[in-house]
């Protein structure tokens, strides 16, 4: 499927599904996704302890940042996959990465931690039909449909990544 088969874009995700070309296949975009950090993991490396400002995170702690915000959308994916009736709550990025202990980490394991998640998450999406990927819930207070997590994750990967490059690599 592809982003143009969304019936709606919900707010405040639009910015991470606008940064996902329009014809692309949600399997094809998981599965690309998996490597969107190689071409720039020698200057992760290199610059994995850098704040651009004092109190921003690192290049590990955005990194984990992405991996457990795709993680936690995943769960969500699955949530409203399998009928969850109830609200799903949301979460406080700030506090994650406070806990993450992000920044005692090698950056490599980092890297081979996104690939793995990214692997499972397209495993994930695989899995579902249709009507499950039209399936829509309440997640942070804002109504989204499985197949739009799908693209808020993909989006929210290649936004950070803007982010890496233009605050951090430049």
């Amino acid at each position: 499927m592809k982003k143009s088969d969304l019936k709606f874009i919900p707010e405040y995700f639009d910015r991470y599904i606008a940064l996902v070309d329009d014809h692309v296949n949600l399997i094809d975009a998981l599965k690309k996704g998996e490597t969107i950090f190689e071409n720039c993991s020698k200057a992760l490396i290199e610059h994995q302890d850098y704040r651009y400002e004092p109190h921003k995170w690192t290049p590990k702690a955005l990194l984990q940042h992405i991996i457990d915000t795709e993680r936690i959308f995943a769960y969500r994916a699955l949530s409203l996959a399998r009928l969850e009736p109830k609200a799903l709550l949301g979460f406080d990025e700030n506090d994650y990465a406070n806990n993450s202990n992000a920044n005692q980490r090698n950056i490599e394991d980092l890297l081979q931690e996104f690939r793995l998640v990214r692997q499972s998450t397209t495993l994930l999406f695989e899995s579902f039909d249709k009507t499950m990927l039209y399936t829509t819930g309440i997640s942070s207070g804002i109504k989204i449909s499985t197949l739009a997590i799908g693209f808020v994750i993909i989006g929210h990967a290649k936004h950070h990544l803007n982010v890496l490059n233009e605050r951090y690599f430049a």
